[in-house]
């Protein structure tokens, strides 16, 4: 799939213009993108709601004390991912969100629906939706937000979720950068290692040359010990080529 264009980027952020955002919107679930929906966990009680919106697989993303209300209401008819996540500043998203990313991945490639929800569809699960987006369609976070927010205008991350993916940017960004770094250089660099390992390695020992010690562990390409600043070095370690 080609990449959108930027005149089509910023149509997906922007989002659909003929929508007015009401307040009981917040109670329902909305698409972010095809195949994508955030919302409350108001939603995913609602069986009949679930099948009207063809849902197949839910992502129940709680706080461990919430477990015995918000936790996978149909089990034996939807596909569920369930995260025990913390909604404060000082809770780690970056070590779950692969999980989730993944999740959800599956589901679309497969031709699913996935709805990602915590208990009010605000803070928590919004977070993972951004940082999904984000990466996705490989904008910025700010950008992220505006597209989220242009679908689910309620959605409020809390600060430590906000920097967490002005982070996970950055580290998106770079494993992009290392994905299109030329692939002989792993070669080029495993060869230059395999050179090394083949040096030889002598000591001069005043006017005599002689092998190093097998076991030296450490080896310097230049480096002398002087008896005094107008004499030869008294031993010098080198490396022969």
């Amino acid at each position: 799939m080609q990449p959108p264009t930027e005149e089509q980027l910023k149509e997906i952020i922007q989002g659909p213009s003929d929508i007015e955002w009401r307040y009981e919107m917040r109670r329902d679930c909305q698409e972010i993108i095809t195949g994508l929906l955030l919302g409350p966990f108001l939603v995913s009680k609602n069986l009949e709601r679930l099948r009207q919106l063809g849902v197949t697989h839910i992502v129940c993303i709680r706080d461990a004390s919430e477990a015995f209300s918000v936790k996978p209401r149909y089990p034996g008819q939807f596909i569920y991912l369930t995260l025990d996540v913390k909604d404060t500043e000082d809770q780690n998203l970056i070590t779950l969100f692969p999980g989730a990313r993944d999740f959800i991945y599956s589901a679309i490639n497969q031709g699913g629906r996935v709805l990602v929800h915590c208990n009010g569809g605000i803070s928590l699960s919004p977070a993972f939706v951004v940082m999904f987006v984000m990466e996705h369609y490989r904008l910025s976070c700010e950008d992220a937000l505006h597209m989220v927010q242009n679908r689910r205008y309620c959605i409020s991350p809390n600060g430590g979720f906000l920097l967490q993916i002005k982070e996970y940017e950055a580290i998106y960004r770079a494993a992009l950068a290392v994905g299109s770094a030329p692939a002989a250089l792993p070669r080029a660099n495993r060869r230059k290692r395999e050179e090394d390992e083949d040096d030889e390695v002598y000591v001069r020992v005043g006017s005599r040359v002689l092998p190093a010690d097998p076991s030296l562990q450490v080896r310097p390409k230049a480096c002398s010990i002087r008896g005094s600043p107008a004499s030869e070095p008294d031993i010098w370690f080198g490396i022969l080529r």
